[in-house]
């Protein structure tokens, strides 16, 4: 049946678009390995279809073989939610080939675009035609629309614009039985039922395969400008966050949390980046913001300058730097940027990816903090994020020369149950903007009330009644 699957998918899509594991020279490693080299799979094929009609007949013939689609992007996500598993029997379905921005309206401000197109490519084409789309990302390089949909992704921008799915308008999506449903109105008010597109956002796949989608653009800021102050806590953090948001108030943009281990790492292995206030034992936190402002430049300067003043007045702020012209702003930002990589770097670590009510960051940090040095001798805490939003990439190290495969061997399990039951415990989320992929799909029973997780497995069945769309993510079983 497999052999027959082939032929029929090298038909619909050509020859060159299907790729096998066994064919002459080839390695599938790109669409087979997750992001962070944590898994690795087996593909039955990689198939590459150009629109949506050829999607939708991969589709079909799919589920009339009853085979497994794991429909993929960029391949840029970190929970293990866009290569195959280990059987060898799973079509992963890349939508890379499908990079059309189909139409800019800008009277309607909004902008349509095919699944497959990079992030920084529908940034810069917004650009050129003098509009600003606002979600942005460390992965803008590489991350598709497709994927930035299906986890309704976040970033540094959500703040003030929102996640992927407040950006999003309207999705063309091919259904688990192969149907096209062309969803993709530019309206901003349409109560005719239920909301469809919402279904499919953040559902990473496993409901169906986004091939389009509408999206919401913005006038460019006539000015940005972008600080980074040093701070005495993180409790001052968060005094300083609600400073700029009664300041600025919708020109606060981004606002960013790091601390000093975070930023030592950046150092350490980066040394060609500049990270200010590095080291400085009176600044265990470091604050990135942004203010962007429609009016001007003059305008934006003299509220930003206020602000910071009010802020060293009541010590929220022991020190700061402001960017004096674009390429200072990019290499602030190319810092928090580079914390990702710099702590991959360093070795394998405990990822989490956790939401928080603002108000109950410091609290969360400071116990949960205590809880993992009490329990690990010598881990090491890798906090940064968007402290803007609750969001925080809240990561643990292994101690300082140790093996970091055999500490993720050991602890990880123990490591994300702690911070997990912390998280639940201070009423957050234990996934913000990553999704459950399969790292956290057997977790989520846990976290996750019972009335809820029965309605979305009712969803599924629903959808998806042969269970053929990325199974095993999100839910286990």
């Amino acid at each position: 049946m497999s052999t027959e699957l082939i032929q029929q998918l090298r038909h619909l899509v050509g020859p060159s678009h299907v790729l096998c594991p066994d064919d002459p020279g080839s390695d599938l490693i790109a669409w087979e390995q997750d992001w962070r080299r944590r898994a690795r799979g087996r593909a039955l094929a990689v198939v590459r279809p150009a629109t949506t009609a050829e999607v939708a007949a991969v589709v079909k013939a799919c589920a009339a073989s009853g085979t497994a689609i794991v429909p993929q992007g960029g391949n840029t996500g970190l929970a293990v939610g866009s290569i195959p598993d280990g059987s060898g029997t799973q079509v992963v379905l890349s939508l890379g080939r499908m990079q059309a921005v189909r139409q800019i309206d800008p009277d309607n401000l909004t902008v349509t675009v095919e699944a497959g197109c990079i992030l920084q490519n529908l940034q810069q084409a917004a650009e050129q035609a003098g509009f600003l789309f606002p979600l942005s990302l460390a992965a803008e390089g590489s991350c598709t629309i497709g994927g930035n949909l299906g986890t309704n992704a976040g970033g540094t921008q959500v703040l003030r614009y929102g996640n992927a799915r407040e950006l999003c308008l309207g999705l063309e999506v091919v259904t688990a039985d192969g149907e096209v449903w062309d969803g993709l109105s530019g309206l901003r008010k349409d109560n005719t039922g239920y909301d469809l597109r919402d279904l499919f956002i953040g559902s990473e796949g496993t409901l169906g395969v986004i091939t389009a989608a509408t999206l919401k653009l913005h006038p460019l800021p006539a000015a940005r400008l972008t600080a980074w102050a040093a701070v005495p806590s993180l409790p001052q953090a968060v005094a300083l966050l609600g400073l700029a948001h009664r300041q600025l108030g919708a020109g606060l943009t981004g606002f960013e949390v790091m601390g000093q281990f975070a930023l030592s790492l950046v150092g350490r292995h980066m040394p060609q980046l500049r990270v200010p206030f590095l080291g400085d034992a009176a600044a265990p936190y470091c604050v990135l913001l942004e203010n962007s402002d429609n009016e001007s430049e003059a305008h934006a300067r003299e509220r930003f300058e206020a602000l910071l003043e009010t802020a060293f007045e009541q010590g929220c702020v022991s020190d700061a730097v402001v960017a004096e012209n674009i390429a200072q702003a990019r290499q602030l930002w190319h810092v928090r940027e580079s914390i990702p990589l710099a702590q991959a770097e360093e070795g394998l670590n405990i990822k989490h990816d956790i939401s928080l009510p603002v108000s109950r960051i410091p609290a969360f940090c400071e116990e949960t903090d205590a809880l993992l040095a009490s329990t690990i001798l010598g881990v090491r805490l890798v906090n940064f994020g968007h402290l803007g939003d609750g969001n925080l990439h809240y990561n643990v190290q292994a101690p300082a020369g140790g093996d970091a495969r055999a500490f993720l061997h050991e602890h990880e399990d123990r490591v994300n149950t702690l911070v997990y039951d912390q998280v639940t415990r201070f009423g957050g989320s234990i996934s913000a903007e990553h999704g459950i992929g399969s790292l956290k799909a057997a977790k989520l029973p846990h976290y996750k009330p019972a009335v809820a997780l029965a309605l979305m497995r009712r969803i599924k069945r629903a959808l998806d009644p042969q269970q053929i769309m990325n199974p095993g993510r999100v839910l286990a079983d």
